[in-house]
């Protein structure tokens, strides 16, 4: 790796799951959307910058292996109380899942602070936080050549009106299919893409779970499979490490073009399909680049086709 790779700086939560399903109960696991899109992206940059914080109760062991990923915790705050928290039930399917216990502890009061450093990262993703706190990162950072960002239904509910003004300042959405067509307020995902644009993001990136995601952008229409895998235990965190192996692509590569992108869509798919082979953030611990290259290798095999001259 070298320095002539693009920071990237990462603002979200870091928490502590709690995972029941079909192959058991996992308590107190390493979660949150900063963990997943930051060791993601460690694979591709050593240019990595969290922002988050945590209670004194994070295990060390965690923060451990956050920094052998080379992940800069500098902004990684530890606050007197308890670590957000999030427990939930799968189905037998992996489908579906309840939400058992939500407990925000020191997050509740979460306020990014940036150093200089932070302020001047090359790329930006903002993790699915209160829009007013996504509005005041990007308030605080100088001139970045690229800002990405993530939402959900609450905040799509509650803070449309702040959630419209990041997308004034965003250069790609990212969101499921459901969270597209509520925030567009059209069934149609082609549409619901179409709108979300003329809100201001330049592209959108729908993820849509395992059948794989679409990028709509200035370029036209894009999409990346989901791998077919023999084996899926937790797919908690496919959808952050998909924007990891995304944003951590785009880092490493010379310019951000749409050629860039597309490329960065399959890295993302690639890291989210290692994601749910394991419980939390197990299988990313220890990747080595050649698996990264050889699954990378299986997307392209498994989309790649010669036309019919007619």
């Amino acid at each position: 790796m070298t320095a002539d790779h693009h920071s990237l700086l990462v603002v979200g939560s870091v928490a502590l799951d709690d995972l029941d399903g079909p192959f058991g109960r996992r308590p107190d696991v390493l979660g949150g959307s900063a963990s997943y899109i930051s060791v993601a992206a460690s694979y591709f940059t050593d240019r990595v910058q969290l922002v988050a914080v945590v209670g004194d109760d994070f295990p060390s062991e965690h923060k451990r292996f956050l920094g052998a990923r080379g992940i800069d915790l500098d902004g990684l705050e530890t606050q007197p109380g308890t670590t957000f928290r999030w427990r939930g039930r799968y189905a037998e399917d992996l489908e579906t899942r309840e939400t058992l216990d939500t407990q925000l502890g020191v997050f509740a009061e979460f306020r990014p602070h940036l150093t200089p450093k932070q302020s001047a990262a090359d790329l930006i993703f903002l993790g699915n936080i209160d829009p007013v706190l996504q509005l005041d990162v990007l308030d605080k950072c100088r001139c970045p050549k690229l800002v990405a960002c993530d939402t959900m239904n609450f905040w799509i509910n509650g803070k449309l009106d702040e959630l419209r003004k990041v997308l004034e300042r965003v250069d790609i959405l990212l969101v499921n299919d459901e969270e597209a067509r509520q925030l567009a307020g059209v069934h149609n995902l082609v549409r619901a893409a179409e709108a979300i644009r003329m809100m201001g993001a330049k592209s959108v990136i729908v993820k849509r779970g395992d059948s794989g995601a679409i990028l709509f952008h200035e370029s036209g229409v894009f999409a990346a499979p989901a791998l077919p895998l023999a084996e899926v235990l937790d797919p908690t965190g496919a959808g952050d490490s998909f924007a990891g192996g995304f944003m951590g692509s785009l880092a490493r590569a010379a310019a951000v073009t749409p050629d860039a992108i597309r490329r960065a869509m399959i890295y993302g798919s690639v890291l989210a399909s290692f994601c749910v082979e394991d419980f939390s953030l197990d299988a990313l611990r220890d990747l080595s680049l050649a698996e990264i290259a050889e699954r990378f290798k299986s997307f392209y095999d498994l989309t790649h086709f010669e036309h019919l001259d007619l």
